[in-house]
This record gives C-alpha cells, structure tokens and sequence, in this order.
C-alpha cells in the first residue's frame, strides 16, 4: 500500500471514530429497536428489583420500567414487597386502606391472588400492593415450610396472565427479600452513583450467589442499572466508571440521570412516561425498555 493511500485509510478510520458517540458509560450510544407486538401473552418473566440500601431509585425504576413495558403492549405486574408501600402508592393506590395485599396472599392459603391485584389507570399495568402488615410476615415466615418459595407459589397461581412481574424489593436481605430472589428468574440491580452505594453491592452480589446455589439456580443477574447519574460532577463520573470495570456489559447503556422531575411524578402518583411524557427522564426509561427487551429480560 502507498502512503497515499495509508493516509487516507488513516483519514477514513479518523473521521469513523470521530462520527462515534460514547454515552454515559463510554461505551458507544447504541439505538435500541421498538419492541415488536407480542402474539401472545405469558408466561411471565419474574425480575427482582434489589438493592438492600435504601434511596436507589428500586421504586422509582420498577414503577416506569414497567409503565414502559406496558406501553410496549407488555402485560406487567408490580409487585409491592416493601412494607413501606411506596410501589403502591406510587401508582395511585393507598396503602393503608387496603383489605387484601401481598402479606394476605402470602400468610392465608384461602386468600386468591388475584382478588388482591388491583388495576392501574395505565393499560397493561397491574399491581399487588403492599403495606405495613407485609413487616409482620418476615417474622411469621420462620415458622413456615419451604419458608423461602411462599411468593414463588403465590406468583404460579398468575404467570400465563402476564409477560413481566417485576417485584419492588425492600432495602434488606432479609427473608422477603430471599422470597423474591427464590421466584425471579432475573434480577435487576439499581446503584445510585456514589460512593458509599458501590460498598453495599458485594454483600447482595454474594446473596444473589448463595440463592443460586441453594433455592433457584435459574436466577441470573439481568443487569446493574446506574441511577441518579449526575454527568457535572467528577464523582457520579468515577462511580459509573468503577461500576462498569466491576461488572462489565452487566451495566445497562441506559443511565437514570439525576432529575426533580421523578419527585413531581411520586407527587401526582404517576410514571414519569405519563406525567412528563417527553422529558429526558421518560425516554430513558423507554430506552432501558427497550433495551431489556434487546437483551433477553424481557418478552
């Protein structure tokens, strides 16, 4: 080859890295494709959303990854497992004048499933609320047999009626939380990008671990999903950087950026996707949306 023509491969080379765009994560910004129509529905694909620090963004992602899905012409169910029932309220629900949650389904055989679920405003979109009385039941669930797999059981009763359960975990590795690690076949871990949140993700890595080996050997991790990303300052920068040389194409292309607008929707009891439909916020949950699907989580 003549140097001529050494440069202007050089040059060719040169001018396709620059057209490249590197998203948050310096990666390369890939374009994810509209999830095709399903044909069918279920059975459904269980996702735990887990993280035992509190103030990740679990709620706020399971509440609009699912809103998303829905959009997308998925049937998704919401499961509040967080005695807190912020899920539920979340969606419009309130938690303290419920007669049937998630703890009656788990802790009365008679009690069916579906007679807890409740319907959302928002098509496709399903929930099974929680409140204070589910905090009685990590107690209550000693004593039981097959204690870790009574959500699991619950969750059999439903699977065909839905292509996504995505189960809002609360901050703690305690047994409901094992529960919901038992009955998912994935897990999504959301991390807000500090410091002191990337020193909790061993002790969950090394629990997702142990309910592999001993109670759902199915599980994988779906992905990390990095949260309130703030791209101004150098150590949102560095945590998202440690985070991807620790788990590598486990972290999601989509990142959550630091927005209020995802308080104002907690306020109106709505997914951002509705309450500020064109936000920057609302299509990066679209895009981990789609991008789940484009990954295999999802139907």
């Amino acid at each position: 080859m003549s140097t001529e023509q050494s440069a202007a491969t050089l040059d060719s080379i040169t001018e396709d890295l620059t057209d490249v765009v590197l998203g948050p994560t310096g990666r390369p910004e890939r374009e994810y494709a509209v999830p095709a129509p399903l044909a069918s529905h279920g059975p459904a694909r269980i996702i735990a959303m887990v993280n035992q620090k509190g103030g990740v963004g679990k709620t706020t992602s399971a509440i609009n990854l699912a809103a998303a899905l829905a959009d997308y012409g998925r049937r998704v169910l919401i499961v509040d497992f967080d005695p807190q029932g912020a899920a539920s309220a979340g969606l419009g629900t309130n938690p303290h004048e419920l007669d049937l949650t998630v703890y009656n389904v788990m802790m009365d055989r008679h009690v069916d499933i579906r007679d807890a679920i409740r319907h959302t405003e928002i098509e496709n979109l399903d929930l099974l609320p929680a409140n204070i009385d589910l905090s009685a039941a990590e107690v209550q669930l000693v004593t039981e047999v097959a204690r870790e797999q009574v959500l699991a059981s619950a969750l059999r009763k439903v699977e065909n009626d839905y292509d996504l359960v995505l189960i809002d975990c609360q901050p703690s590795l305690g047994l409901l939380t094992v529960n919901a690690l038992s009955a998912a076949h994935g897990v999504i871990i959301p991390l807000i990008c500090e410091f002191f949140a990337l020193r909790a993700v061993a002790l969950l890595v090394e629990t997702i671990e142990k309910v592999q080996d001993r109670l759902n050997p199915r599980l994988v991790v779906d992905g990390v999903l990095a949260t309130m990303y703030d791209a101004r300052t150098l150590h949102s920068r560095e945590v998202l950087a440690r985070l991807i040389e620790a788990f590598g194409d486990k972290v999601f292309d989509s990142v959550i950026k630091r927005t209020i607008k995802f308080a104002d929707a907690t306020v109106a009891a709505e997914p951002i996707t509705r309450y500020a439909a064109n936000h920057a916020g609302a299509e990066a949950y679209r895009r981990l949306a789609r991008e789940l699907v484009a990954r295999g989580g999802a139907p």
